[in-house]
């Protein structure tokens, strides 16, 4: 991109096709647009823009595309590598898509819902619910993300194990392209064999080919019985051999199955109020289980039990407990969900969003925690995530006293140790968090050549002026 500053033509022009309404350009009313969720970067723009349709999103980037200016699209702004924010040139518009927020269609016999892509995440799955129906992508930040974020960098989540990442929930798109076009891909159709899979190219491209302004979702029966269990293990091995036979012995009606270190519960017992231990001992390897079925009676409950109680007579069970109520399993999963915060209020922290196969889990994490405790022994590692996928989230702690920068300061080194040893054990290094801007260069580190060769020749035939979130993933 050429231009270095948006003239006041153009923001005028912008302005005139959202209305009053629709824009933000008072700098601390942008501030929260601006800075991301972790706070590693700050932009600047001239202007927010807040579209009401894709017809008006669709002006806003054919005027862009006309005049070179770069467009940075967001959500709810909760992503975790830098990608929804502008960056500090001044030089882009950021385009927020929270008005357009509308559920256009619920179809339960097709068992499809279609919504625009500001829509909260919660609010989707509420009129699911309303339906009778489930959409099971499930995350932290579900009050608050947007569909169109959650898709536009794959999102993952609790539930991958059972259901997929995001990119498996969606059935069609419509997307603003780089010169304007809307596209619309709003199929319902769970076959449709007529060429290229289009919507596969905006799924997870982090906003760099064009903006999703709403999709057609896949939804599922809801659950008539759930059973969830928090259980302690001898060691990791013994957590994914369980999950195996869990699966196997349920029909594969396993939706969840969280690893965590006993690292982590000590940091929310410390730093937050509200929670308590469910067993009476201390253990060091924990699963969070949960299994659902959309039939009542269909015997979870002694499916689970039974594998417990083989587990606790082989001995790679430790102890078990059982929900016995929804405030149980409510009080179970709010253990799992404290965690990120928990790390917030002890300090900064080195975080690492990696994946290998299943059956090499316990070895990753056993050979980075050597790692970790060799190069910085005094840092608590904090790791837990969805095993059930193959995803840890492998974090160092800052050391209580220790001063936050000069911590941080050890990220490149630290953080290059755990990308080698995920990417060598046939993983990833960025498993359901995205690049954006902050694993940018980590893309080039660990990419084929011809990897890196196919994505940059997608962008440049799709984005030829290159304004769709400049300077993210590639």
């Amino acid at each position: 991109m050429s231009v270095t500053s948006i003239s006041s033509e153009s923001l005028d022009r912008l302005k005139s096709v959202v209305g009053p309404a629709g824009f933000i350009d008072d700098d601390a009313e942008m501030s929260g647009y601006l800075r991301d969720e972790r706070k590693f970067y700050n932009g600047k723009t001239p202007l927010v823009l807040r579209p009401a349709s894709a017809t008006e999103v669709s002006a806003i980037v054919g005027i862009c595309a006309a005049a070179g200016i770069g467009i940075v699209p967001q959500g709810g702004n909760t992503g975790l590598c830098g990608g929804s924010v502008p960056d500090e040139s001044g030089s882009q518009i950021l385009i927020s898509l929270s008005r357009m927020n509308r559920i256009r269609d619920v179809d339960p016999v097709n068992y499809t819902i279609t919504a625009e892509a500001g829509c909260v995440l919660a609010d989707i799955q509420s009129a699911a619910r309303e339906a009778d129906r489930l959409f099971p992508l499930s995350l932290a930040a579900e009050g608050s993300c947007q569909i169109g974020g959650n898709l536009s960098t794959n999102a993952g989540g609790t539930q991958v194990l059972r259901y997929g990442n995001a990119r498996d929930l969606v059935l069609g798109l419509e997307v603003v392209l780089p010169g304007g076009e809307i596209w619309n891909g709003l199929k319902r159709l769970r076959k449709d064999n007529t060429g290229y899979d289009l919507k596969q190219l905006f799924l997870g491209a982090e906003g760099t080919l064009g903006v999703i302004t709403a999709a057609v979702l896949k939804l599922y029966p809801l659950p008539r019985e759930t059973c969830t269990a928090m259980i302690a293990f001898r060691d990791a091995a013994s957590a994914t051999a369980l999950l195996a036979g869990l699966r196997e012995a349920s029909g594969d009606a396993v939706t969840s199955f969280e690893y965590i270190h006993r690292q982590c519960l000590d940091l929310v017992f410390r730093h937050l109020q509200g929670f308590q231990d469910p067993f009476d001992h201390r253990y060091e390897h924990y699963a969070l289980v949960e299994l659902a079925a959309s039939r009542t009676e269909a015997g979870l409950d002694e499916v689970l039990q039974s594998a417990c109680a083989g587990g606790l007579e082989s001995g790679e069970l430790l102890d078990a407990v059982l929900a016995s109520s929804e405030s149980q399993r409510g009080q179970l999963w709010g253990l799992r969900e404290a965690i990120p915060e928990a790390q917030k209020h002890a300090g900064v922290c080195i975080k690492h969003d990696v994946s290998v196969p299943v059956s090499r889990v316990p070895e990753f994490l056993e050979k980075g925690t050597r790692l970790l405790n060799e190069s910085m022994p005094e840092a608590p590692v904090i790791a837990f995530g969805h095993v059930g996928d193959g995803n840890i989230h492998f974090n160092l702690q800052q050391p209580e006293g220790d001063d936050p920068d000069a911590f941080l300061g050890q990220a490149p080194r630290i953080t290059k140790m755990i990308h080698d040893l995920a990417v060598g054990m046939e993983g990833s290094f960025s498993a359901e968090h995205g690049i954006g801007r902050l694993k940018r260069d980590d893309l080039y580190g660990y990419k084929s050549g011809i990897d890196l060769e196919l994505m940059r020749a997608l962008k440049n035939a799709i984005d030829p002026k290159g304004i769709m979130n400049p300077g993210k993933v590639i």
